[in-house]
């Protein structure tokens, strides 16, 4: 709005100062003050309008990101975090119970060699129970890594397709911004012209009038 009004004051105080000598040295200067507000005249009754700016055109875009997609974003990470240290958990355990079954199967190894005897046989019996349930519980750790590979990569697919619907939400915007850009552009450019050819209009039709009344003179 400043800027608009800046360019029209000073085509009104050049085209007024021209007008001023000319009216000084044909009728004594009657028309010094010809620049300045014109009040009123033949065909152009009430001067020169102010010019009237939309505020809205000057306010700020605020652009704001969905802050549900950054909060479904934080949950993510933080689901693929514990899926990682449960996984981490169990390959822990997987080679724990494979380091005991290593121990307990060289014990066993080595009892064998020492032959068979009462309570070597008692033995015998205790080491296979163990060595059964370490097992049991090796093939349940193993169904269980499965599962949690399966869920991993379900995971990474979803947190893929997010990545996805959220690159496609920001390029939309961005083009949205740019678009409106280029349209406030456009806008301010007819503004100006506009301004610029009423405020020629006007000073035609000044011209026009002071002309007219020389010649009636």
């Amino acid at each position: 709005g400043g800027g608009y009004g800046c360019r029209i004051g000073g085509f009104g105080g050049g085209y007024g100062g021209g007008f001023g000598s000319i009216g000084g040295g044909v009728i004594g200067g009657g028309i010094g003050s010809f620049g300045g507000p014109v009040r009123g005249g033949p065909g152009f009754p009430g001067g020169i309008q102010p010019v009237q700016v939309d505020p809205t055109l000057l306010r700020p875009v605020h652009v704001d990101i969905d802050p549900q997609i950054q909060q479904v974003k934080c949950q993510e990470k933080e689901q693929i975090k514990t899926l990682n240290n449960q996984f981490a958990s169990f390959i822990d355990k997987v080679r724990f119970l494979e380091q005991q079954n290593k121990v307990l199967s060289t014990k066993w190894e080595l009892l064998q060699q020492q032959g068979p005897s009462g309570p070597r046989k008692n033995l015998d019996v205790i080491f296979e129970s163990y060595i059964q349930n370490l097992k049991r519980r090796l093939e349940s750790l193993v169904g269980q890594r499965g599962q949690l590979e399966s869920e991993l990569q379900n995971m990474r697919q979803y947190v893929e397709e997010y990545k996805t619907k959220y690159e496609d939400e920001i390029n939309r915007r961005t083009a949205a911004e740019n678009e409106f850009v280029v349209l406030k552009k456009d806008v301010d450019c007819a503004y100006m012209t506009k301004v610029e050819l009423e405020a020629k209009v006007g000073a035609l039709t000044d011209e026009i009038n002071f002309l007219r009344c020389m010649y009636e003179e």
